[in-house]
């Protein structure tokens, strides 16, 4: 996950939606990142410039319809068939049911 902890007093790029100091490690440097970029500084280990970065996603850029896609979990078929097996107990249902009910009022 994006949330994970680091070493103290390192500096990461991060996915993560937001940031405050320590959130992530004490004393440490946390530059958040898009997908493209964190991933793009892991392959690196830096920041790339500006030059380096396009030249990188360019090389990638030909895979986009296969790399993004918009998840509809409902319908992916791992995710309904392995949803099947799953119990939520009545009293669960009713509560979120309620809780959801206030949300949009």
């Amino acid at each position: 996950g994006n949330q994970a902890r680091v070493a103290d007093k390192s500096t990461v790029v991060s996915t993560s939606t937001r940031n405050f100091p320590n959130r992530l490690g004490q004393g440490a440097n946390v530059y958040l990142a898009s997908a493209e970029l964190a991933a793009i500084a892991a392959i690196m280990g830096k920041l790339p410039t500006k030059d380096e970065y396009m030249s990188l996603y360019n090389s990638l850029v030909s895979k986009k319809d296969s790399t993004y896609q918009y998840l509809n979990f409902d319908k992916e078929e791992s995710f309904t068939a392995a949803a099947k097996d799953v119990s939520i107990e009545q009293e669960v249902l009713d509560s979120a049911k309620k809780s959801y009910a206030a949300f949009i009022a």
